[in-house]
C-alpha cells in the first residue's frame, strides 16, 4: 500500500508554513513536527510580529509539539524545516531529544552544520535536501523583493 505520508509530502506542508511567513513579511522559514504520521505542530518565523529574536519557526513548533504531547521530549517525532536550523534552534532540538530532523535548503551563513552534527542529540537522525530547490527559492525570492524596496 502506497502512503501519502512521505518526506516530500511533509516538507510540502512545511513550505506552506514558510509561505505564510513570507506573506506576513517574515523570513520564509516553515516547520512542522510529525508524530506517528500526524502533524502535531505547525509554525513559521514570527520574529517581526512578536519582536522576539527567538521566535524562529523551529522554536515555536517545539513549544507547540511539547504542549500537544504533554512532554518536553519529542523522542518519537520528526521535524521538517525548510531551512537548516541555526545554532540556537539546534540547541533547542538537542534538548527536546527529537528523533529526526529533515531540512530542505542549507544555510551556509547561519546554519548549525558549520559547527557540526554534534550540536544535535546523539540519537537524532538528520536528513537534508528534501525539496531543496523549492525551499531555496522561497528565500531567494523573499530577499530579492526586499532589495527592490
Amino acid at each position: 500500500m502506497l502512503s501519502i505520508y512521505t518526506d516530500d509530502y511533509f516538507m510540502q506542508q512545511a513550505i506552506l508554513e514558510a509561505q505564510k511567513g513570507a506573506e506576513a513579511d517574515e523570513i520564509p522559514v516553515g516547520a512542522i513536527i510529525v508524530c506517528q504520521n500526524k502533524i502535531i505542530a505547525r509554525a513559521h518565523n514570527q520574529t517581526e510580529v512578536l519582536q522576539d529574536v527567538s521566535a524562529h519557526a523551529e522554536m515555536i513548533a517545539i513549544t507547540s509539539a511539547a504542549s500537544y504531547l504533554g512532554s518536553k521530549y519529542l523522542t518519537e517525532c520528526t521535524m521538517y524545516i525548510t531551512l537548516e536550523p541555526c545554532v540556537m534552534c539546534a540547541g533547542a532540538l538537542y534538548w527536546s531529544q527529537i528523533s529526526r530532523i529533515v531540512y530542505g535548503a542549507s544555510d551556509e551563513k547561519r546554519g548549525f552544520m558549520r559547527y557540526g552534527k554534534e550540536l544535535l542529540h546523539p540519537s537524532t537522525k538528520l536528513e537534508y535536501g528534501i525539496k531543496h530547490d523549492a525551499c531555496a527559492q522561497l528565500m531567494t525570492r523573499f530577499f530579492e523583493k526586499k532589495r527592490k524596496k
